[in-house]
């Protein structure tokens, strides 16, 4: 769902792209992991001229995901103390960074102390391990000792017991991908007793309009004039080896973001 690339022909009444323009996408419908294909002209964005193809192909639907997890889903807000799931990874990094910019106390947890020292370099004031049973006790006391406020979750079923615990009374869940499988069915009794709140935002949902993409699509790239947002260089595979960047992904074997070059 997202890609980099440059327009090689336009059809009767597009105005506003022309052969030659540097643009991307991240967006529906799927279909990505090719040379060529035809794209609706509304839903392209044009490229600032500091963001090269290969940063561009890498950040958009991540950065985009995290503009509307810190500003619409639960804004964050200075002096809020946000745990942030997979803080080495992708989207992560960028949640880390831009919740710091925020004003955030930033909480990440990630699987290897490796990871735990680029999650530092991200903008956390703190870097915990997934595998470490007593992490949610030790945010939720670095946090004042009330817990954390909001917890950025994409991992899903492994964590989400975990995630609940760490949160301070009427904090906020959003659970935003299930890396390690679904939560299945629970009742939203345990959500009680602390009032929190339990959001599984769809990521079609803030962007299936020209109006809504451009929305986000503004706010990420005036966080990166401000540094807020850093386009970092992806991994690169060739898109004829998608099957190993797959199975690296799935073996936790990267950081940051990969993109695929034709």
């Amino acid at each position: 769902m997202e890609a980099a690339g440059v327009v090689e022909s336009v059809g009767a009444g597009v105005a506003d792209l022309a052969p030659g323009d540097r643009v991307a996408y991240a967006c529906a419908p799927p279909g990505a992991y090719v040379s060529n294909r035809v794209m609706p002209a509304d839903m392209l964005v044009k490229l600032p001229a500091a963001l090269s193809d290969r940063q561009a192909a890498a950040l958009m639907l991540k950065g985009i995901t995290a503009s509307f997890l810190l500003h619409e889903v639960y804004a964050v807000k200075p002096g809020d103390y946000v745990v942030v799931h997979a803080a080495a990874g992708g989207v992560g990094q960028i949640l880390c960074r831009w919740a710091k910019a925020l004003g955030a106390h930033v909480v990440g947890i990630v699987s290897t102390p490796a990871k735990a020292e680029i999650a530092r370099g991200c903008g956390c004031d703190l870097a915990l391990l997934s595998g470490d049973p007593d992490w949610a006790a030790t945010a939720r006391a670095y946090a004042e000792g009330r817990g954390v406020d909001v917890v950025y979750d994409a991992v899903g079923a492994a964590t989400f017991e975990a995630s609940l615990a760490a949160l301070a009374p009427r904090g906020h869940l959003v659970s935003f991908g299930q890396a390690s499988g679904d939560v299945g069915a629970r009742s939203i009794d345990q959500l009680a007793h602390r009032s929190i709140t339990l959001s599984r935002p769809n990521y079609t949902h803030y962007t299936d309009t020209a109006a809504k993409l451009a929305a986000q699509t503004t706010r990420l790239f005036a966080a990166l004039e401000s540094g807020a947002v850093v386009a970092t260089e992806p991994r690169v595979y060739p898109l004829a080896e998608a099957g190993r960047a797959h199975a690296d992904l799935e073996g936790r074997r990267t950081t940051g973001a990969t993109v695929l070059l034709p």
